[in-house]
């Protein structure tokens, strides 16, 4: 049975998340709304999903630590499933990332040209954070917040960043997807996954004690390019219903075999204490929730489209879409901006609580709200790190990048 599908003709949009901004509904008739949903969807995922098990515990000399709920309350881990949404992220990435691609090469530009607009374009906002907080850090350090918390805080500002990288690396080979594609259509992601399998097999089979670790990072990219994959596949008009069905479905089965069959960790992120971890690199039960909620996604796409009709419901989308990096790399320094003056007060209940019982979920909940206000506050001001930045000359530029090495050298325990 052939993966591929007549499909119908949508209209299309070339923003991908580091694309062109989101702008009113009324200015864009043509942008595909059902493409923007799932990317606000599985972009507000990311901050969800780190403000809810990420919490932070205050030690007796008024230092923050990092600690996790799923620690201490392992029947929390299936909440993961619904909030590691990055197979749609990536999804809609490569579906975005071709239509861009073959919009720059009918224009004449060249392939260097395109991928170097595109890097531009993620690395801005992510050198942005970590510059302005190199420049922060010193500063607070003075104003009396412990060198621990700092550290911690280092890390939760630079956590996220890895996505960064890593998509940047996948959308550099957008064109090599887009001849996989020419050759093998929706098929294109199997060699993809297969990777993987091979790679989980050495590492947790019957021979995985002569294995070395770093086979593990075999993974890393063939892992996260799967859903990019599918979305190059699904924007070249490769990938249809029918394959689609067969995605959620495999998908769907492969995860319950994974998990019941070989005893796969049941959290998609890293637990505190565990030896293994399904995220870093992907393993195989990443790949197949990915590819159970990109045929999700694919299959109801109409439905999503139909509802981004109605202006209530679309307007949050354009917004969300037009701050995607912004969102991405700052959401972790809202949460900071309320937890660090907190714990000059001393224990705060939900927010520097140590999350090592099963009420503290329900604690957490009621700061959600603010975090997310600080977050829009804070991406007020930093939305224009996205842009272009036209208005400096190399010397600071230069300066930025050395700033976000540096920071990013303490936030990793190099310095």
């Amino acid at each position: 049975m052939s993966i591929a599908e007549r499909p119908r003709t949508y209209e299309l949009s070339a923003a991908g998340v580091a694309g062109d901004k989101a702008e009113p509904p009324a200015a864009t008739p043509q942008r595909d709304r059902a493409i923007d949903a799932l990317r606000a969807l599985a972009l507000l995922a990311v901050p969800t999903g780190h403000w809810l098990v990420g919490g932070l515990s205050l030690d007796g000399n008024g230092a923050l630590h990092n600690a996790s709920p799923l620690s201490s309350f392992a029947p929390l881990a299936p909440l993961t499933w619904v909030l590691q949404m990055l197979g749609i992220f990536f999804l809609v990435g490569g579906y975005a990332s071709v239509l861009s691609y073959r919009r720059s090469a009918a224009r004449g530009e060249s392939r260097t040209r395109w991928i170097r607009g595109r890097l531009a374009r993620l690395l801005r906002p992510a050198v942005g954070v970590t510059a302005v907080w190199a420049l922060l850090a010193p500063l607070l350090y003075v104003l009396g917040v412990p060198e621990r918390t700092l550290r911690t805080g280092a890390t939760l500002v630079v956590q996220p960043l890895w996505f960064v990288l890593v998509y940047a690396v996948v959308t550099a080979l957008t064109p090599y997807c887009v001849a996989a594609n020419r050759r093998l259509g929706g098929w294109a992601a199997a060699p993809l996954m297969a990777t993987v399998a091979v790679v989980d097999f050495l590492r947790y089979g019957p021979y995985a004690a002569s294995v070395p670790g770093w086979v593990g990072l075999i993974s890393l990219f063939p892992g996260w390019l799967v859903g990019y994959q599918l979305g190059v596949s699904w924007g070249e008009k490769r990938l249809g219903r029918r394959g689609a069905w067969l995605l959620c479905a495999g998908g769907a089965t492969l995860f319950a075999v994974l998990l019941v069959v070989f005893h796969y960790p049941v959290s998609m992120v890293g637990v505190p204490g565990q030896d293994r971890t399904n995220s870093h690199p992907p393993s195989l039960l990443v790949i197949a929730l990915a590819a159970a909620q990109c045929g999700a996604a694919i299959l109801l796409r109409d439905r999503i489209a139909a509802l981004m009709r109605r202006p209530a419901l679309w307007a949050p989308v354009s917004a969300v879409n037009a701050s995607a990096m912004t969102s991405l790399c700052w959401h972790q320094t809202a949460m900071l901006a309320a937890a660090v003056p907190a714990a000059f007060l001393g224990t705060v209940t939900g927010l520097t609580t140590a999350p090592d019982f099963p009420a503290w979920m329900l604690t957490r909940l009621p700061w959600l709200p603010l975090f997310a206000i600080l977050l829009i506050t804070i991406a007020r001001t930093t939305r224009h790190l996205e842009a272009p930045w036209t208005g400096l000359s190399r010397t600071p530029r230069l300066l930025a990048v050395a700033l976000a090495v540096g920071f990013s050298a303490f936030a990793l325990g190099l310095a």
